[in-house]
């Protein structure tokens, strides 16, 4: 039986994938996001809670009448991939019972395990840190060379995909590089959405209370107005921006 290590659950998710979602939240990271506002999720170890895919499913089922035709599951981390025998579980169980799937993942773990999982995900919810390497591996910790093989994979199936990108001032708030980011973006015909997602300090109390430093004490909040600027960037591309 495989078990998956959990750090929590969403009932009525409304921000992880269209409609109502049930969101499981996979504990264990590879990655560590110098912007990151979950670093509870980082070790897999530190699971709250740890159960089948079936007792998931279980718990999936109570709320289906919420998110009905329109909604589904998501699952998110952490990195879901690190656990990737759980996830390729609980989405064929989902796929049997009709549930949308959508998946929320860096891309960092590309394997043949992850394409057979995609073929149990009907969204992709692909994060993108940063489109330059040196850049990439210094606010991750990581290479970006998976998460650009695992886009092009995206594209070569078709499998719908919404794109995530987080813009901290100083690092990635950088109109040449922004500019960059839409345009390999925009190749690929498979991408229905990109979430531009300001940097904000809402988890820095999490590093508090973990006895960590937060890495990015002196960055500010993205202002509005220049969230509205950097999505005039990405629509100059025809991307459907949200």
């Amino acid at each position: 039986m495989v078990l998956g290590n959990i750090h929590s659950y969403e009932s009525m998710g409304t921000v992880d994938g269209p409609g109502i979602r049930f969101v499981v939240f996979l504990q264990g990271c590879p990655l560590r996001c110098k912007f990151c506002h979950n670093p509870d999720t980082w070790n897999i170890a530190e699971k709250k809670i740890q159960e089948s895919a079936e007792d998931t499913l279980k718990k999936i089922k109570r709320y289906r009448n919420f998110f009905g035709k329109k909604g589904g599951v998501t699952v998110t981390g952490g990195e879901p991939l690190i656990q990737g025998n759980y996830v390729l579980e609980l989405f064929k169980l989902c796929k049997k019972e009709g549930i949308h799937t959508a998946l929320d993942t860096s891309g960092y773990i590309f394997n043949e395990q992850v394409k057979e999982i995609l073929e149990y995900t009907d969204l992709v919810l692909l994060d993108i840190k940063a489109i330059d390497q040196d850049i990439h591996r210094d606010l991750t910790g990581v290479d970006i060379n998976n998460t650009l093989k695992f886009f092009e994979y995206l594209k070569e199936i078709k499998k719908s995909t919404w794109i995530r990108h987080v813009v901290v001032p100083g690092i990635t708030d950088n109109d040449e590089l922004l500019e960059r980011t839409a345009q390999y973006i925009s190749k690929a015909d498979n991408v229905e959405m990109v979430e531009i997602l300001p940097y904000h300090t809402l988890g820095v109390f999490k590093y508090k209370k973990l006895g960590l430093e937060y890495p990015l004490a002196e960055v500010e909040d993205l202002g509005y107005e220049r969230k509205q600027e950097i999505m005039e960037i990405f629509k100059k591309y025809e991307l459907p921006v949200h």
